[in-house]
């Protein structure tokens, strides 16, 4: 089983990733075990996920965290899709989950991203890392979650900016 980050802590990964069904979403069967469904399954098949306490949700970089909405609260999980690590909309999608619809569940980074985004990624409310190269030093990129260690602006993990905290 392929391990990930999370909350700082290396650890297994026992949610199965999804990928998107090549025919109707509709008629997608998903799995009974602990799941993370792309965004177009758990809008067609909401009515009978939603009583599910094992379904987490992941959007594409082209997908928007209006489109969950608040059916982030009730999830436990939502997965953060870098198809290039170029690819920077994961990062809003992040902050909005957890800032205007109020998700406070595992938010985790899937795809390419790199390990020099961990940083800024965790101050978006990202708190999983699950790297799509089975090969990464996870060892090595926890220390990259603390690559700085003050920030001018507020974040999702620093609500006042520096110069408040200093007043």
């Amino acid at each position: 089983m392929q391990k990930l980050i999370k909350d700082g802590v290396i650890t297994e990964n026992t949610w199965t990733l999804i990928a998107k069904p090549e025919g109707d979403a509709a008629a997608f069967v998903v799995p009974s075990d602990d799941v993370i469904v792309p965004l177009n399954v758990w809008l067609a098949q909401k009515n009978s996920l939603q009583t599910r306490k094992n379904i987490g949700v992941w959007l594409d970089s082209d997908e928007t965290a209006e489109q969950l909405g608040d059916d982030a609260k009730t999830l436990p999980l939502i997965g953060v899709n870098f198809p290039l690590f170029m690819d920077g909309r994961a990062f809003s999608t992040a902050r909005l989950l957890r800032e205007r619809y109020g998700f406070s569940g595992e938010l985790r980074a899937i795809g390419n991203f790199i390990r020099d985004q961990l940083c800024y990624l965790r101050r978006c409310g990202v708190n999983a890392f699950a790297f799509s190269n089975p090969e990464m030093n996870l060892e090595a990129a926890i220390k990259s979650l603390n690559d700085f260690n003050e920030y001018y602006q507020t974040s999702v993990d620093q609500p006042l900016p520096l110069f408040r905290r200093r007043a």
